[in-house]
């Protein structure tokens, strides 16, 4: 795998990740009981951007060390996944 690859799994990991993390314990405004004038009711309360982006992080690099050990060591081949697809290499 090219470095280049390796960036890219990453980032595909990473946002992957941050599109299932971003919504986990979203409270709306209109929920925590105060509406901030100009903003719909359904906005976040507080949506803790920044520790979702740090748990986001830590959870791709474990994903990615993961995915990156079972392309690099061969465990699974392209061939194997034409095999479990019935699709021709």
């Amino acid at each position: 795998m090219s470095v280049t690859s390796a960036i890219v799994l990453y980032a595909v990991c990473w946002f992957m990740i941050l599109f299932i993390v971003l919504p986990l314990y979203v409270r709306s405004q209109e929920e925590a009981g105060h509406v901030e004038p100009g903003t719909p009711a359904g906005a976040p309360d507080q949506p803790m951007i920044k520790k979702k982006l740090i748990w986001t992080t830590i959870a791709a690099t474990v994903a990615w060390v993961i995915l990156f050990s079972i392309i690099t060591s061969g465990v699974i081949t392209i061939e194997d996944i034409a095999a479990w697809t019935g699709r021709p290499e």
